[in-house]
């Protein structure tokens, strides 16, 4: 940035911001821009899709079909009607996911440190307390930022009243993997669809392999979770979204400096 003496905004084609120094933008009066309206029905869509695979067991049931077996009672799945299911950091892909599940017939909690108010005849706005105590699902929707880097962590899921299953569509280092694995051999928590993984690289392009290999190694060879390469927010029509919404943002801020 400091080589760009004239830069006016930084354009983001998504909604993450962790990759850039939003602070240094701020001193030197460079506009931030991101599209998260444009991936957020993606990005619900997914998590819906991650929790259905993981409560009717569909990875290990497809597997086996496939290996010639017909093995119908050990692939006996829950119903996610009549659960309750929490969604923390409601922003636009908390809202997302919400809305996909309206008629699934769940509860639906929602807490978020920084927004309040948000609550309405669909959606329960609690503390986190609340949330650990009533929840059979959590869902996270997060950005990644020192205070959320490990949220949950193995006092999160001590803390949590009943065996759950854990959604992560948000960004992979909130969650601490060796404490979610812990959680998974001890039955505390019951399955984890996750799309990110604390293990990408910075670009978001693939895996670190060397670093903690060995949680990375129990973390893919562990059939308690369902593993996505971080595709929740990228469809082919969300691609074309997020570029209209950024674009956008663009020429609203030409058009205010001009003004």
């Amino acid at each position: 940035m400091d080589g760009i003496p004239g830069l006016r905004f930084i354009g983001r084609v998504g909604s993450g911001l962790e990759n850039i120094d939003t602070v240094h933008c701020a001193e030197r009066g460079i506009a931030v821009l991101s599209a998260p309206e444009g991936n957020r029905d993606g990005v619900g869509e997914m998590a819906v899709a991650h929790l259905l695979v993981l409560l009717k067991q569909v990875c290990r049931a497809n597997q086996q079909v496939r290996q010639g077996l017909w093995a119908r009672e050990a692939n006996r799945g829950h119903d996610l009607a009549g659960r309750t299911v929490g969604i923390i950091g409601y922003g636009h892909m908390g809202t997302a996911f919400a809305e996909k599940l309206q008629g699934f017939d769940v509860r639906i909690l929602a807490h978020d440190k920084y927004r309040k108010g948000f609550g309405n005849d669909r959606i329960e706005e609690v503390g986190l307390a609340t949330l650990q105590s009533e929840c059979d699902v959590v869902s996270l929707h997060l950005p990644l930022t020192e205070e959320t880097h490990h949220y949950v962590n193995a006092g999160f899921i001590e803390r949590m009243l009943r065996p759950f299953w854990l959604l992560n569509t948000a960004r992979g280092p909130v969650v601490d993997t060796a404490a979610l694995l812990d959680g998974l051999d001890r039955r505390k928590v019951l399955g984890a669809g996750l799309d990110v993984l604390e293990f990408e690289t910075p670009t978001l392009d693939g895996l670190d392999q060397q670093t903690h290999a060995d949680v990375l190694s129990r973390l893919l060879a562990h059939e308690g979770v369902l593993l996505t390469p971080h595709v929740a927010g990228v469809t082919h029509e969300g691609k074309l979204r997020m570029a209209t919404v950024l674009a956008d943002k663009i020429l609203k801020v030409i058009g205010t400096d001009h003004a």
